[in-house]
């Protein structure tokens, strides 16, 4: 039996995104653990706004077609009238906090246009630097909550159960040290799955931590094929890519190839406002043949001062929009799929929820409507809140707990070749499980992600990404149909299933994906 150091409350928050805090500030009374430091992670960096319907024109009934119109047919119609209808609580609660949102001269909110909408209803904080306000908004209110503890700089390595009952997690302190935080309640809000790809938006803090613990827990994944990929991305030699905004789109940017040619004006009828995955599939296609450019010299001289964050991006490649027109290529931007949970966050483990990117709750089906994602964020953190209160157990900590014993074997130590196995799977998932898919591909990945899984399983993060990885490559090769941003170009139509997939973690027997549980006693003093 093995004897570590345990901190108990009665909740813990895995994450400090927008989900996460959103998560904290509405339960109070719990830890908030942060891989890096409060409040870093993918929210901060979004330049979209958050969709709501609080125009004139608008109602959150039709935001919720919207949503529905472009999730590929799998979108829970349910899920996305309780968000849509939460969304106007959600701005008016961030501005009661202190969030500076863009407004005009009559103080009304200025609303953006983006891809899939029907109305001008994108709430923007200083142009393009929605996440970083709303973000900091979040943190300094956390941070002036004393029932809201911290843990910065610490890694969560498993989840940790008792009876049947998720109660908890084991860390890692950044100086090295294991530490079990015990709680009655779980809540994962670890963003997405950006760092498997070779080309991602995301920072590198975004490595499918909570999909990938779920999965060895045995939670239900659901759609985990539906990889969302943001048309443009700048095409530069950085990683993460920068993002260019689909606001720039919305306010009139064009997509033209080499020879100046508009090309998605033959594609759909909505142009550069088609839905993402249509724009990102024609932009791959494009760019086998050459360069692809955002040409938003039409917006102007008043450029810098309506998106000063692409502003300081192409200045820092030595481009200037209001003269250059932008290389674009897409990249990995949003993951759909993940942990199954209802519409309040509750998964199918009892004492785990989930919200933000890491949940699945079906908002998105195949392919999620632009400005949606921060939106989810602050409507099911709320709603985790308050199913772990009408859930509410008896709050008496095991002395003892489960845990794989993998998890107790981890070498917390990078190995000499984990950046190259690490570059090598990103790679792989690019060019074989990204925009555009097939059946040989996908098998190949299925092989190569095996071989990599061996050298990977001992590093915390490594394993991590392999199990992520798996698990998205085999949802994608059983998918033998096209639905929203999954595209197979041997099965190039939709099929007649329009159900979501379900897929627990136990039942991927292909003898690549091995999660049976070794479970170890630990005793917590």
């Amino acid at each position: 039996m093995i004897a570590v150091g345990a901190l108990h409350t009665s909740c813990v928050v895995v994450g400090s995104g927008i989900a996460g805090l959103s998560a904290a500030l509405a339960h109070g009374d719990c830890i908030v653990i942060s891989k890096s430091g409060l409040g870093e992670g993918s929210s901060r960096w979004a330049q979209g706004g958050i969709a709501a319907a609080i125009g004139d024109d608008d109602r959150p009934a039709l935001h919720a077609a919207d949503t529905d119109r472009v999730a590929g047919g799998i979108g829970n119609r349910e899920v996305a009238s309780i968000v849509t209808r939460a969304a106007p609580d959600r701005i008016r609660w961030l501005t009661s906090l202190g969030a500076d949102f863009d407004t005009g001269g009559d103080a009304r909110a200025l609303l953006g246009q983006e891809a899939g909408h029907s109305r001008r209803r994108i709430v923007h904080a200083r142009g393009d630097a929605t996440g970083a306000e709303v973000m900091r908004t979040l943190v300094r209110a956390v941070s002036e909550r004393p029932d809201i503890r911290r843990l910065d700089d610490t890694f969560v390595l498993d989840l940790l159960r008792h009876d049947g009952r998720v109660v908890g997690v084991l860390a890692c302190t950044g100086d090295g040290e294991r530490v079990a935080v015990v709680a009655p309640s779980v809540v994962l809000a670890t963003g997405g799955l950006g760092r498997l790809y070779e080309k991602t938006t995301n920072p590198p803090e975004v490595s499918a931590d909570g999909l990938a613990m779920a999965a060895r827990a045995g939670a239900v994944i659901r759609d985990p094929e539906f990889v969302q990929f943001h048309p443009t991305a700048l095409d530069a030699s950085a990683d993460p890519l920068p993002l260019l905004t689909e606001a720039l789109r919305g306010e009139g940017a064009r997509l033209i190839d080499e020879a100046g040619h508009r090309f998605m004006v033959g594609v759909h009828p909505d142009a550069e406002l088609a839905p993402r995955d249509v724009v990102a599939r024609e932009i791959w296609r494009r760019r086998l043949d050459g360069a692809v450019y955002l040409d938003a010299r039409m917006i102007g001289p008043e450029f810098p001062n309506r998106f000063p964050t692409v502003w300081r991006i192409a200045q820092g490649v030595g481009l200037d929009p209001r003269q250059d027109p932008l290389p674009v290529s897409p990249a990995q931007h949003y993951h759909m799929g993940g942990i199954a949970t209802d519409a309040a966050g509750r998964t199918s483990l009892a004492g785990l929820y989930a919200c933000g990117e890491a949940a699945s709750t079906g908002l998105h089906g195949a392919n999620r409507l632009a400005s949606n994602s921060l939106l989810e964020g602050l409507v099911l953190g709320r709603r985790v809140a308050d199913a772990i209160a009408a859930d509410i157990v008896g709050t008496r900590h095991p002395a003892v707990v489960e845990v794989p014993q993998e998890t107790l074997d981890l070498e917390l130590r990078d190995p000499p070749d984990i950046e190259h196995d690490v570059a090598e799977l990103r790679h792989l998932m690019w060019t074989k499980v990204g925009v555009m898919r097939d059946g040989p591909g996908l098998e190949q990945a299925t092989i190569r992600l095996g071989a990599l899984a061996c050298r990977l399983s001992g590093h915390p993060i490594g394993r991590n990404l392999v199990v992520a990885a798996q698990v998205v490559t085999r949802a994608a090769l059983d998918r033998e149909e096209s639905r929203g941003s999954h595209h197979r170009s041997d099965h190039p139509e939709p099929g007649p299933r329009p159900a979501s997939t379900f897929v627990r973690s136990a039942r991927l027997e292909s003898g690549v994906l091995e999660l049976q549980d070794r479970d170890s006693r630990v005793c917590l003093v």
